[in-house]
């Protein structure tokens, strides 16, 4: 039997990029994505939605076997019942091949329920914009369980079919409490049910879990054209193409364009496994891999034209020109850098009357922001999720979580410290109202400027303000944690200073490809600042008389700079500590628009696994105490950031 079926996930990926189905399952080829799967199914709860759904049944059978044959042999014999529910039916046809999460059978009806990790409000139900178009947060769900339908339709032609998309609604409070704690996972994907004896499981899924009604939407997306890289196509003959093409091992001829810079086929240039990325690229253009050490246009800084760059066959940066800008001034005005401006020093260099060594950086502006500080200066940093199920009772799916912070000062005489931490990871344990107000006791004793790096930390705190608003037990202290949230946030007295902002205003430097992730802008400071290489060359950092700190406090203190290396990047000499954070056989990516893991995302995973997965007790102490020296770093980091500006 024909084992190389066109599935529902491979279908996805077909229409991310056809190419994609010659790459997947072919283990020379990197994958970030096989290492993903586990990671996503944790953080997002996808796992944990599709254990309630299989309650929104009772008597339900499920098929545990994963081989084709024999899951499609025990789902035929299943559906012979005139009533049936099945979990994890296969079915299949000619090239088809998918695994229905919940298959229900009542005579000549066929319904199909598709669990998904994905929030719903079914008081404002809002799959649809305003011009009547599908919202892209819910295309690729309804994609998902359209080719569903649409197999069972091809295989089972006479029955009439139901498709409804399953997830948490979050109109709806748990009725329970510890949902969340009532499903774990092991690392091979084995989920462990934990339910109390006196909790009534069934009810509990029908109130949280919404099923939402998706038959119009499905059928507009297998009438209408179904839009993929480079072409467009009637539904049918797309997937009937790529079921023969996946089939045959048949390579489809690649159409480049900016879904590539997110492709997770990429690897090194050489590396030990083989690369899509690359490999789409030479065939197309018949480069050679010494064309990939010159930027792409998808490097190109928060740019919205990389598609028609390259339909322009513009592939490098070095081959654009200022007619592929909209007009703009080269010197910068008083409110600092603009995006085009920033794009243009990435194509053009830096103007030698504004180069200081490979950087660019605007002091004047800078110094205006300064201008308006106070000091002692508060760098703050949160480690922050939503699980999929609630907590405790009364409260929603999805809610904001804050479960850690750091808190660095910088006091006027240039003082360092790592003034206050927070961590809440106890399984079960609700955090995000200890966290506010350890939070709040940690900024309230003096009038100094706050600072955050980008919106994450205003629009946590803005989601926990909510919460509390709509909590019908909340806190004792509830007015005062929620002033507290509103002097802090946007429009506020003590406002955070978005320091992201400011350095996409007044920094440049060549090694970050315009970016401003923090992970990037550091060591391109390193680079540039001798003030924090002489700095922190010095083991000062946790020593007795040096910069106190919670997690690296030891008699020889911490050095963050080697001047005998070449790295200038403080976060790996931490990376080895990340490891710990992460399942075993799972690296943390340098990509941040691939992998999962990155810009905190690696601290969501660890929280994820200290509350559902089965941990012995010494891991969960040495991620938890890992997630404190990664946090901690990236406070110290944006200290290090403000001097390094402060002595340019």
């Amino acid at each position: 039997m024909n084992s190389r079926y066109l599935t529902k996930s491979r279908f996805i990926s077909a229409i991310d990029c056809p190419t994609k189905l010659f790459y997947v399952g072919k283990t020379e080829y990197k994958n970030l994505n096989n290492e993903d799967s586990f990671l996503a199914s944790l953080a997002q709860g996808g796992y944990q939605v599709g254990a309630l759904a299989k309650f929104l049944f009772k008597d339900g059978v499920e098929i545990l076997d994963k081989s084709h044959e024999t899951s499609i042999r025990l789902t035929e014999e299943l559906l012979k019942k005139d009533n049936v529910v099945i979990y994890e039916a296969a079915i299949k046809f000619n090239n088809f091949f998918i695994r229905v999460d919940i298959l229900e059978k009542k005579g000549n009806q066929l319904k199909i329920f598709e669990a998904k990790a994905k929030s719903y409000n079914s008081l404002l139900p809002d799959m649809e914009g305003a011009r009547g178009g599908i919202k892209s947060e819910y295309l690729s769900y309804l994609q998902d369980i359209t080719f569903q339908t649409w197999v069972l339709q091809q295989a089972f032609p006479k029955s009439e079919i139901s498709s409804f998309l399953v997830m948490p609604n979050k109109a709806k409070n748990a009725e329970i409490d510890g949902l969340n704690q009532m499903f774990k996972i092991t690392q091979d994907n084995k989920v462990i049910l934990r339910i109390p004896s006196d909790v009534d499981i069934y009810k509990e899924a029908q109130v949280i879990l919404a099923k939402v009604a998706v038959d119009t939407l499905v059928s507009r997306i297998i009438n209408g054209p179904l839009l993929y890289p480079g072409n467009q196509d009637v539904f049918s003959n797309a997937a009937n193409k790529w079921a023969d093409a996946y089939a045959k091992d048949i390579k489809i001829p690649a159409a480049l364009g900016k879904h590539c810079k997110t492709c997770e086929f990429k690897s090194e240039v050489g590396g030990e496994l083989k690369s899509g990325f690359h490999e789409c690229w030479k065939e197309t253009l018949n480069w050679t891999d010494k064309d990939f050490n010159e930027p792409l246009v998808l490097d190109l800084y928060n740019s919205r034209r990389k598609d028609e760059y390259i339909e322009n066959q513009k592939y490098k940066i070095k081959q654009l020109t200022r007619d592929d800008f909209k007009e703009f001034n080269e010197d910068p005005g008083v409110e600092g850098l603009s995006a085009t401006q920033r794009q243009w020093l990435q194509v053009d260099g830096i103007p030698k009357e504004y180069d200081q060594g490979g950087f660019y950086f605007d002091k004047p502006f800078y110094l205006l922001q300064k201008s308006k500080w106070n000091y002692p200066y508060h760098l703050i940093d949160f480690e922050t999720t939503k699980t999929a199920l609630p907590f405790y009772k009364d409260m929603r799916p999805y809610q904001s979580i804050g479960f850690q912070f750091s808190h660095h000062t910088l006091d006027a005489d240039g003082n360092v410290k790592h003034a206050n931490e927070f961590i809440c990871v106890e399984p079960g344990e609700f955090p995000s109202y200890k966290f506010v107000r350890a939070l709040m006791n940690a900024l309230s004793n003096d009038n100094g400027t706050i600072f955050r790096w980008s919106h994450h930390e205003n629009t946590i705190l803005n989601g926990i303000r909510e919460e509390l608003n709509l909590d019908p037990e909340p806190p004792e202290d509830k007015e005062d944690l929620i002033e507290f949230i509103r002097i802090i946030t946007k429009g506020g007295e003590r406002d955070m200073v978005d320091l992201c902002a400011i350095s996409s205003k007044c920094f440049f430097h060549e090694y970050t490809n315009g970016r401003n992730s923090l992970k990037v802008v550091l060591p391109a400071l390193f680079k540039a600042s001798p003030f924090l290489r002489d700095t922190y060359s010095n083991p000062i950092y946790g020593a007795p008389n040096g910069i106190p700190s919670f997690n690296f406090k030891s008699d020889t203190g911490f050095a963050w700079f080697d001047p005998s290396s070449n790295n200038y990047d403080p976060y790996r000499i931490l990376k080895i500590l990340a490891y710990d954070l992460l399942p075993a056989g799972v690296e943390e990516f340098d990509d941040e628009e691939v992998s999962i893991i990155a810009e905190g995302g690696a601290a969501a995973m660890a929280y994820a696994r200290l509350q559902f997965e089965d941990l012995d007790n010494e891991t969960r102490l040495r991620i938890k105490d890992s997630l404190l020296r990664y946090c901690e770093l990236d406070t110290l980091a944006m200290v290090m950031v403000v001097q390094a500006w402060d002595h340019i």
